[in-house]
């Protein structure tokens, strides 16, 4: 895990409001109930901004790049994440271009065009890698967080989204993400991971 950035963040015991800085329905969602109960009395609301060139280096590059923006149209606090899949046998790719990895911006794309490139490879090693990002008046910081696993021979559940069903995690039970239930995806994703760490960077101020 690494951290980015130093700054004196006082939480509001309640009703302060935070702008999550995407368009994708299921990340609030997941991200509401990871952070429910570290972050009580925190309001998550939907951005509605124009979404900002990601053309950072890195996960938490983007993940900041995306908080800058959405503090910078709402004048609220903002919460980011710039996540995506880690696969050894490709060198590391799709990385920071998983979304974007099939050029089309579908998800079953994305995952059909990697289960391509890897073909027959008996490496299977991956990792969900996940960057938290917080930006407010008083600064921002960013987080990581990974989730260590295998990519799997064909998709496999209904749940989740993303990469969710060629990504077997080693403390899933032999389960795609898409296979685990919303709250056991929430107990051990890298979003949990990376979220976790930040709440308690915030929280320590």
């Amino acid at each position: 895990m690494s951290i980015t950035g130093s700054m004196g963040l006082d939480l509001v015991g309640g009703g302060l409001q935070v702008v999550v800085a995407t368009h994708n329905p299921h990340k609030v969602e997941e991200l509401a109930r990871i952070l429910g109960p570290l972050l009580p009395g925190v309001e998550l609301l939907p951005y509605d901004g124009p979404e900002p060139v990601e053309d950072g280096e890195t996960f938490e590059a983007n993940a900041l790049i995306k908080a800058r923006a959405a503090h910078a149209h709402s004048g609220l606090p903002a919460l980011a994440d710039d996540s995506g899949i880690e696969v050894d046998a490709l060198g590391g790719e799709p990385g920071i271009r998983s979304a974007r990895y099939a050029g089309t911006r579908d998800d079953t794309d994305n995952l059909e065009l990697l289960l391509a490139n890897l073909g027959s490879s008996a490496d299977r090693a991956a990792r969900f890698v996940c960057a938290a990002a917080w930006v407010d008046a008083d600064g921002e910081l960013a987080v990581r967080g990974e989730w260590q696993g295998e990519v799997a021979d064909a998709p496999r559940g209904e749940g989740g989204f993303g990469y969710d069903p060629i990504f077997v995690p080693h403390d899933g039970g032999g389960r795609a993400a898409a296979e685990l239930s919303p709250e056991d995806k929430d107990a051990l994703s890298h979003r949990r991971i990376a979220f976790t760490a930040l709440a308690e960077r915030i929280q320590q101020g």
